[in-house]
């Protein structure tokens, strides 16, 4: 990479001791990767640490938290014990309206995320990526470079261990980290050498009180205190993006790519060739890539650029955008039964990535779709489900607003309320030889299911047993 002077503190003096000498307090809320990584991270650092998680905590995560002496509770949080705290590290899942968090800011105490915690405390490069589609697959794959060129380097954010777990635990020169909106929010002073924003499609309106702007204005805080020296990679094709720039005065040097050349941009593809002309020129054919479609195109453009930033070899970043083996629950064949393929698109948990999904599609598709709605508008593919789809599954304990929209179709229905099993028969019934069944959800999957992973390996096990 280009030399970048980080600029980071590797330590927090404000918090290094409380008012009477002794050790400053933090509070890790939510115990999960994040928080039980935070909090070793502050242990290590000589904080008095404690951790509160509402839920019950794993029990690999508890094995860590003793591991390190750290106190914990789980089932409740006790304000007592939470409140005192000089500084509090919140898991993103916790709205930041939540009652404990409201009463922590009325005290003043400062409420920060994971990554803010850990940024504090290293001087790794940090390329990090975030966007509401394409983003682990683009966060999978720079790492996938960088390891193959045989850089130290470290995974995290959404995918990956904890970085500060990390950050406590190993060195790495580089961070690869995958930043959803959840995350950014409670991020002020980190920084980014190389931001990427894939693209800012409606997601989470839920937690950001129905207004996009809020949500937009949560995606572009990757941006925030980059310097001359940085560098912020983006889709140059989106309209929020595109308008949000002006706006937002930045900093950083600016690498736009899209999927044909057009002034200004630095990367595209020409005649069936991938070209990236900055910092340095790279090139390689189109049909080598190993992820298809246009939305792996943009993830493989993101990913190209910010290798070359970092001044990784042409051959091996040809080389590892050819052997790139994919994300697990993004697009992922499962298998072909009596004729009828399946494919698990779990991570497709709002509208815009299942356009991707359907547009990517060959033959005629029953998508199976539902979960619990964010705020759904679905008028973004009406289009391709009349074109593409020869039947739905809805598969949600409310598939009301689904009813109400795709009914008026015409196309064959089944509503499924009680689990994955029942879909994939419904799905089985109404495919025909030749077609596909796509999982493709729209939707979070906590209706029925732990996570969208949860739901995904679901998926694939009856799809198995069929």
């Amino acid at each position: 990479m280009e030399e970048i002077n980080n600029n980071r503190s590797i330590s927090s003096p404000r918090l290094q001791r409380g008012d009477g000498g002794e050790a400053a307090r933090i509070v890790v809320l939510g115990a999960g990767e994040s928080g039980a990584g935070a909090a070793v991270l502050a242990k290590v650092k000589g904080f008095d640490t404690f951790v509160s998680d509402m839920s019950v905590i794993k029990d690999k995560y508890k094995e860590l938290l003793d591991k390190y002496g750290i106190s914990w509770e789980e089932g409740r949080h006790t304000e007592e014990l939470i409140l005192n705290a000089d500084e509090v590290v919140k898991s993103p899942g916790i709205p930041n309206d939540a009652p404990l968090v409201l009463k922590l800011k009325e005290k003043g105490t400062p409420v920060i995320s994971e990554i803010e915690f850990a940024g504090r405390y290293t001087d790794a490069k940090m390329i990090c990526i975030t966007g509401s589609n394409g983003k682990t697959t683009t966060t999978s794959l720079i790492y996938h470079i960088f390891k193959s060129a045989g850089l130290n380097v470290g995974l995290a954010g959404n995918i990956g261990s904890s970085l500060a777990l990390q950050v406590a635990t190993e060195k790495h020169d580089y961070y690869i980290i995958e930043l959803s909106s959840f995350q950014l929010d409670n991020m002020y002073k980190f920084r980014a050498n190389i931001a990427v924003l894939m693209n800012i499609t409606p997601d989470h309106l839920d937690r950001y009180d129905h207004c996009m702007q809020n949500y937009v204005d949560a995606k572009f805080r990757i941006t925030q205190n980059q310097t001359p020296d940085d560098a912020f990679i983006y889709w140059n094709d989106d309209p929020i993006i595109k308008r949000e720039l002006a706006k937002h005065g930045l900093k950083a040097h600016l690498y736009p790519f899209a999927a044909v050349k057009k002034d200004g941009v630095i990367a595209y593809v020409e005649d069936g060739e991938v070209e990236i002309n900055e910092p340095i020129a790279f090139n390689m054919e189109q049909e080598e890539l190993a992820l298809r479609g246009t939305h792996n195109l943009y993830n493989s453009l993101a990913a190209g650029i910010s290798a070359n930033l970092a001044g990784i070899r042409k051959e091996y970043i040809r080389k590892a955008l050819s052997d790139f083996k994919g994300v697990e629950h993004r697009l992922e064949k499962v298998a072909t039964v009596r004729g009828v393929q399946f494919i698990n698109d779990s991570k497709a948990t709002n509208v815009n990535s299942c356009w991707y999904a359907l547009q990517s599609m060959t033959t005629k598709t029953v998508l199976i779709l539902g979960g619990k709605d964010k705020g759904n508008d679905y008028t973004e593919i009406e289009d391709l489900v009349r074109k593409n789809c020869s039947g739905l599954v809805y598969l949600g304990l409310h598939n009301e607003k689904l009813h109400e929209f795709f009914d008026r179709m015409g196309l064959p229905v089944a509503d499924v309320q009680t689990g994955m099993k029942d879909a994939v028969d419904a799905a089985f019934r109404l495919a025909k030889k030749g077609e596909t069944v796509l999982l493709s959800p729209c939707c979070a999957s906590f209706d029925l299911f732990k996570s969208y992973e949860d739901r995904g390996d679901q998926f694939k096990a009856c799809v198995r047993a069929l």
